[in-house]
């Protein structure tokens, strides 16, 4: 077959087809891109607004968009200290931390020690360092402060575990899990990297616009030494990241799919036999190398064999050459002492016999079906044709989903993470403090422009952060007059989209305790009319239950849209903060002091946080303010109604995060129904849920108090 003079072109345009239909495509490519770019957004403003500027960035296959769903590949994201780097002495600036890049005969390429210079003074003079955390930051050598790269190993990230310089985060169900890199930035190009600005290739690629704007994006240093260096402790790696994001989003799809091929290669035939020896950093500078050195007409959907085995060719070059050369910095080997005399004589035998084969190697690809996908499109076995796969509508509505629930994750995490950040003012002013944020990041809005990817991911960052601010405001306002403020209905109406429910139910909830009844009826007579139960699927960043139940029509909506689609599908758990305690039912309440000092020591201080909040789910605390509202005025069968909602969603909904509270909440409404027995069963249930931490502990103490006291 191969002798076809066709054989080429047929296969690499059915392996397009495959690749397209598993997710390889530009619109989902441009949709990974989109929602990884507003996630690092709305990390950076959160870090930015508690802690300073805070640059952050994701990194990796699935912020470029070069990844499958079966390649599961992890996220990278790089935390920037507010050290500040240079390369010269004319860099320096007064009064801030400031470290000078050097090098010396014994430095690896790619590699540099980072000196500790003076912040009062631009003089090469001692600096005075406390004894306490010199052994652990700093090591003195030939006179110069150098900073170690352990530095960063203090920090703890809540979940994580050291992997290298990352600290790696397990991702919720369903999510894909985080490897957190710590950074230092400069802001000038790394002095090795000067000769790519004027190198020319074949394919004319990267353009000289590419490379002007690659210089202005700096570098970065990050804690790791060199494996065959001389300073295992001191010395740090030079990264390009920002420049090589640039590159990654200039490839056609042709040029993507081919690197993705060469990672379901490595991952299928070279890796498990040889240790993970090679990476998919790797395979991306295998390919810029590639397509700098080959003419751009080559780079299409009917070439995408031959591009894959030119890239394979020059792997198992650099491989036998044991010498794989840093796109930007050449010197710098990616493989030194990587790669044993057995591991390399194994890779190069496996890819010789898959460049040999002419593609016939990759119907053993089992990632994505993509070996099997291709051979029903080759028609060469019949036992495959009847094989049914996931339809490429399928596949790309699992991808929107994956990448709408990231999305919504991150908003909830980092609204709670901004509340209990603002609750550490000792003076209890959150309405002050509050209100200075919103200030600062509307004013910021403002200045952007109308259309950038900034304003977006503002917007969806805003929202919960508007019905906070607001609910504070009326708490204040009840707790004093009874009433609601302008000032509050206000903010609370700016909150309202942060997705289908909570703010709504933010507003509902201030309403109902400042005895508006028929506005907060109306109110929740508008979310139960969006709330489609077929469709809308409950979010809590609070904590990981499990893989989540996800309906087929939630599944199938993402694929029609993006972020948008958070406030018509998407239910956050609504969180009241103490601050907000007027604003909360009586019922709920208890929810804020469910720990006993026992409990307290059991809590984890950096992620159960949230248990000094009132905390319950959407769709169970609507039915909930239903029923006490209906109550009110006495409309008995719709106070039914809503009770019998209450209990089904209980006991169907599969992806509730806070049952306990919501069979807490369910238990006094049993007892103002005056059935005991079922009040006692729900918080009984409750504790079975959450043993410790749980407000049904109070609750059961009052009934046998009850029954004690007949």
């Amino acid at each position: 077959m191969s002798k076809d003079p066709d054989y080429f072109r047929t296969v690499s345009l059915k392996l397009s087809e495959v690749l397209s239909e598993i997710g390889v495509n530009e619109k989902m490519v441009l949709k990974r891109r989109r929602m990884f770019l507003l996630m690092e957004t709305m990390l950076t403003t959160t870090f930015s607004s508690l802690h300073g500027p805070t640059p952050i960035y994701h990194f990796g296959s699935r912020s470029e968009g070069s990844t499958t769903n079966g390649l599961n590949s992890d996220i990278d994201i790089l935390v920037c200290s507010e050290m500040h780097v240079i390369q010269d002495w004319g860099e320096w600036k007064p009064g801030i931390q400031n470290l000078l890049m050097i090098k010396d005969d014994a430095t690896s390429p790619g590699y540099c020690l980072l000196q500790r210079l003076r912040d009062d003074e631009p003089l090469s003079l001692p600096i005075p360092v406390p004894e306490h955390i010199l052994d652990r930051r700093f090591t003195i050598s030939g006179g110069k402060w150098l900073m170690k790269n352990t530095f960063y190993n203090i920090v703890d990230i809540a979940g994580s575990v050291i992997n290298g310089p990352a600290s790696s985060s397990k991702g919720r169900s369903g999510c894909a899990d985080q490897d957190f890199v710590p950074a230092n930035n400069c802001k000038s190009w790394p002095v090795e990297a000067r000769p790519w600005l004027v190198r020319c290739g074949i394919g004319g690629w990267p353009t000289e616009e590419m490379k002007r704007y690659c210089e202005t994006t700096g570098c970065f240093v990050v804690p790791v030494s060199s494996k065959s260096g001389q300073y295992e402790e001191i010395e740090w790696r030079i990264s390009t990241v920002q420049a090589e994001r640039c590159l990654m989003f200039s490839l056609n799809i042709t040029q993507i799919r081919c690197y993705i091929l060469m990672k379901m290669i490595l991952k299928t035939f070279i890796n498990p036999q040889c240790n993970d020896v090679l990476s998919s950093y790797m395979c991306k500078t295998v390919l810029f190398h590639c397509i700098q050195n080959t003419i751009s007409n080559n780079w299409q959907q009917t070439n995408l064999l031959w591009c894959l085995i030119c890239c394979l060719k020059l792997l198992q070059n650099f491989v036998r050459q044991e010498n794989c050369p840093h796109f930007m910095i050449p010197e710098n080997n990616l493989v030194t002492r990587r790669i044993s005399p057995r591991n390399k004589q194994n890779i190069l035998e496996i890819l010789q016999n898959i460049i040999q084969s002419d593609g016939r190697a990759l119907l053993e690809i089992p990632t994505d079906d993509l070996g099997r996908r291709l051979q029903v499109k080759m028609n060469m076995d019949e036992a495959f044709q009847h094989v049914i796969y996931q339809a490429p509508a399928e596949v790309s509505a699992i991808i929107s989903y994956r990448l709408l629930i990231d999305m919504s994750t991150y908003i909830t995490s980092n609204h709670q993470k901004l509340l209990r950040e603002l609750m550490r003012d000792e003076n209890g002013m959150m309405h002050v403090t509050l209100s200075n944020l919103m200030f600062k990041l509307t004013s910021l809005y403002r200045e952007m422009d109308l259309n950038s990817l900034e304003k977006s991911a503002f917007v969806l960052l805003l929202a919960p952060l508007s019905s906070s601010l607001g609910s504070v405001i009326a708490s204040q306002d009840i707790h004093m007059t009874e009433s609601i403020s302008p000032e509050a209905l206000s903010w609370l109406s700016a909150g309202l989209n942060s997705d289908v429910s909570s703010g709504k139910l933010k507003l509902a909830s201030a309403l109902y305790c400042a005895g508006d009844m028929e506005r907060a009826e109306f109110v929740l007579r508008n979310i139960e009319e969006k709330y489609y139960l077929n469709t809308v699927e409950p979010i809590c960043g609070c904590f990981s239950q499990g893989a989540p139940c996800l309906r087929p029509e939630f599944i199938n909506k993402c694929n029609s849209g993006n972020e948008e689609l958070i406030k018509h599908i998407i239910a956050f758990c609504v969180r009241f903060t103490r601050y907000e305690m007027c604003c909360v039912p009586r019922q709920l309440q208890y929810e804020m002091f469910r720990s006993t000092q026992e409990d307290i020591l059991d809590r984890d201080p950096n992620t159960d946080f949230w248990m000094d909040w009132a905390v319950v789910d959407s769709l169970p605390y609507l039915y909930f303010l239903q029923y006490k509202i209906y109550g009110h005025f006495h409309r008995v069968a719709d106070q039914h109604w809503a009770l019998s909602n209450f209990v089904a969603v209980i006991d169907t909904e599969r992806n509730l995060q806070h049952r306990e509270t919501a069979l807490n909440l369910l238990g006094q409404c049993m007892e103002q129904e005056k059935r005991i027995k079922d009040a006692l069963r729900c918080y009984m249930i409750s504790l079975n849920i959450r043993a410790r931490n749980n407000a049904a502990k109070f609750h059961i103490c009052r009934l046998l108090y009850v029954f004690v006291n007949g």
